[in-house]
C-alpha cells in the first residue's frame, strides 16, 4: 500500500480538502492585512490540524460506529452553513462599519474564532473516512498527516495572498472576506444536501 498511488491520492485529497480552508485563509488575510506571523501560523496550524483530524475521525467512525456516523453526516452541511454564515456575516458587518482611518486590529480574530473556522471548513472532511476506510490505522494516519501538511502550506499561501489584497483594498477587504465565507458556507450546504 506504500506505493506512488497512495501518496498521490493522499495529496489530491489534501489539495481538494484544503480549498475551503484556503478561501477562509484568504479572507482572513484580506480582513487583517497587518496580521503578525504568530497569528498566521496559528490559523494555518489550526486549519491543517482539523483537516487532518477529520478524515481520521471519519475513518474511525466507519470502522466502529458507521450507522451513527451516517446519521450525523446529514447534519454536516447545516453545521458548516451556520458557522460560516455567522462568521462571514460578522466580518461583513465589521467591514461596513469600518472607517478608513481605523487601524487593522488582528486581535479581533480570536483563537475561538479561528477554532470555529477550522472546524467549519473541515467538518465535511469527515466523509473522507469512507474513502480511506480500506486503509489500516497507520495508512489512515499517514494520509491524514499528508492532508494536514498540504492544508498548512495552502492556507499559508492564502493568508499571504489575502494580506497583499487586503493592504490594497483596505475597507472593501473585510466585506469581500465576509461574502467569501458566506458563499463557502452555502457551497458546502448545497453540495451536502444535493
Amino acid at each position: 500500500m506504500w506505493d506512488f498511488w497512495f501518496f498521490f491520492n493522499s495529496s489530491l485529497l489534501g489539495i481538494g480538502l484544503a480549498m475551503d480552508a484556503f478561501s477562509v485563509s484568504l479572507a482572513n488575510g484580506m480582513n487583517y492585512p497587518c496580521m503578525e506571523k504568530k497569528k498566521m501560523l496559528t490559523i494555518t496550524g489550526t486549519f491543517g490540524f482539523f483537516q487532518g483530524l477529520m478524515p481520521l475521525i471519519g475513518w474511525l467512525c466507519v470502522k466502529t460506529v458507521a450507522n451513527l456516523f451516517e446519521q450525523f453526516q446529514r447534519l454536516i452541511p447545516w453545521i458548516a452553513l451556520i458557522l460560516l454564515v455567522f462568521i462571514g456575516g460578522k466580518m461583513l458587518l465589521e467591514g461596513l462599519k469600518k472607517k478608513d482611518d481605523e487601524e487593522c486590529d488582528s486581535l479581533k480574530l480570536t483563537f475561538a474564532a479561528i477554532l470555529v473556522q477550522g472546524i467549519a471548513t473541515s467538518i465535511d472532511a469527515l466523509s473522507v473516512g469512507f474513502t480511506i476506510s480500506d486503509y489500516n490505522f497507520f495508512n489512515a494516519l499517514v494520509c491524514s498527516v499528508i492532508i494536514m501538511t498540504i492544508t498548512f502550506g495552502i492556507c499559508l499561501g492564502g493568508i499571504i495572498l489575502g494580506k497583499k489584497f487586503g493592504t490594497k483594498f483596505e475597507g472593501a477587504a473585510s466585506i469581500l472576506g465576509g461574502i467569501i465565507l458566506i458563499i463557502i458556507g452555502l457551497e458546502i450546504f448545497l453540495t451536502g444536501i444535493l
